[in-house]
């Protein structure tokens, strides 16, 4: 029987899918043209261009970032494939987040990437000004299928990268079956932060839905390993990964039980979690 739960946490590691074949669709009804995304923020503005010489290729796409009036980049960026495009940004396809991430009063900027296909991949390159040098540095950060939502989850006046950890995708299960545990990143002068453990709460909310998510699962006969999976991980950032692999045994009791479980612990062990 196919699984049917609506979860919200998992809903926005769908919509970059839905993102890519919506924008694709209303893309392919258009002649070959040339498009611009811009943002502005105080005294600088960013152009993300691009050209569509048939459907579904993408190409010369460009970054422009201009401060004061200067340009301090224009490149070319580049692509893994013909299909590897830019979009306003993964948490609205309508805004190009420029704005402040680490508190120094100057914006950075997020150029967000889709790669096309059904299930992957996502990833954001991130822009921040250097005042000694009079330039602008990136890093990249991959998302893979789950994508992130730009809020500031603390209250300080900062966005947080509210996301889950795509490292769970095909864990145990088939994409659909799959659970993933809460990640939240900061941007920390020039790097990214895992910062999850510091938001309990946010992870009790999230280990609450994955263990809802394989209850409904276990009715519908569907697949259960990812969302157990999944809790887990989560019950581990609690800090009560004992608690957890209580649950976890007394619920899973299917004959392949010993295997799933020495495969789980090395599972967390890798992904740094037990």
């Amino acid at each position: 029987m196919q699984h049917l739960t609506i979860d919200p946490m998992r809903l926005f590691s769908q919509s970059l899918i839905w993102l890519g074949i919506l924008s694709l669709s209303v893309l392919a009804t258009k002649p070959a043209t040339a498009e611009t995304k811009t943002a502005v923020s105080g005294n600088v503005r960013v152009e993300i261009s691009y050209e569509q010489p048939e459907e579904y290729q993408f190409k010369n796409v460009r970054l422009k970032i201009i401060r004061g009036g200067q340009v301090l980049l224009d490149r070319q960026m580049p692509q893994e494939s013909e299909y590897d495009r830019p979009v306003a940004s993964i948490a609205n396809e309508n805004a190009l987040p420029v704005v402040d991430l680490d508190g120094d009063k100057e914006p950075e900027i997020i150029a967000d990437f889709f790669t096309g296909g059904a299930h992957c991949c996502t990833y954001s390159l991130i822009y921040r000004y250097n005042s000694a040098q009079n330039r602008y540095t990136s890093i990249r950060h991959d998302w893979g299928n789950v994508g992130y939502r730009l809020k500031d989850l603390n209250q300080d006046g900062l966005p947080e990268f509210d996301s889950l950890d795509d490292r769970f995708a095909y864990a145990f299960s088939s994409y659909a079956g799959s659970g993933f545990p809460l990640q939240i990143w900061e941007y920390r002068q020039g790097e990214m932060v895992n910062v999850t453990r510091r938001y309990p709460q946010l992870i009790k909310n999230h280990a609450y839905q994955m263990w809802q998510e394989y209850t409904q699962a276990r009715k519908e006969d569907y697949e259960v390993k990812g969302f157990l999976t999944a809790y887990l991980a989560d019950k581990y950032l609690m800090g009560q990964g004992q608690d957890g692999w209580q649950r976890v045994e007394v619920a899973y009791r299917e004959s392949d039980r010993a295997q799933y479980f020495s495969e789980l612990r090395r599972f967390l062990r890798e992904t740094g979690y037990q």
